[in-house]
């Protein structure tokens, strides 16, 4: 260690002839302000974007409650075609929580899943299992058709052509008040088992049922 009463100035410092260390200091004093400023600076970049990200995140982990739509009194849903109605999704976001779905009186002898507490009507969603198009019914065939990319549904909502990967997501129906209400939608696979919603393109039959695990946010009704 360096004699401190016979202390030199670093060669670093003296060749740049900037103030620095001595000999046998190992961090110059213009090292160590520049060190703090990026300390300060990283400091105070954090703590403006940790909100944003916190933002921008969070509604991903936070549980969304999808409200129920009063959609009109039962009588005016026959069992033999569909009625499409606007309903709201999502609260608070206007015009871009609604979404349309297609509303008929369940029918037994059409219907294959049996009937329930939340399938008195079948509320079909609007888009498409392939990427999401929205799907328009066609009476006369008695079909829903994606104009995208050729998707093609039969009148249970399951695909029967094109490359959609499972049928039409739903939504739980009820009567309350004499009003038909449509409820949270649910995702179905080819045996219109309901599974909490997924996404567009992911397959729910065999191993995808695992590879795609819905959102924690959103769920189907418990026991359904």
């Amino acid at each position: 260690m360096p004699d401190p009463r016979k202390q030199t100035k670093s060669k670093y410092t003296v060749d740049r002839q900037i103030p620095g260390a001595f000999e046998g200091e190992t961090v110059t004093r213009r090292r160590f302000m520049t060190g703090t400023a990026h300390t300060a600076g990283g400091i105070a970049t954090a703590a403006f974007m940790l909100p944003a990200i916190g933002f921008a995140v969070g509604p991903v982990f936070e549980k969304q409650e999808q409200p129920w739509n009063a959609v009109g009194r039962p009588t005016e849903f026959p069992d033999d075609t569909y009625v499409p109605k606007v309903v709201t999704t999502t609260g608070g976001i206007g015009e871009a929580g609604k979404t349309t779905v297609y509303v008929r009186e369940y029918n037994p002898e059409i219907d294959k899943e049996p009937r329930d507490d939340y399938n008195p009507f079948i509320a079909l969603s609007n888009r498409c299992m392939h990427l999401g198009c929205p799907i328009r019914f066609v009476e006369a065939s008695a079909r829903f058709i994606c104009p995208c990319h050729g998707g093609v549904y039969n009148f249970r909502g399951e695909v029967s052509g094109g490359p959609p990967v499972r049928p039409l997501d739903r939504f739980y129906t009820r009567v309350r008040n004499g009003q038909v209400e449509v409820g949270p939608s649910f995702s179905v696979n080819s045996e219109l088992k309901r599974f909490s919603p997924r996404d567009p393109g992911q397959d729910l039959d065999g191993i995808g049922q695992y590879l795609y695990p819905s959102r924690p946010t959103i769920r189907k009704i418990p026991g359904t």
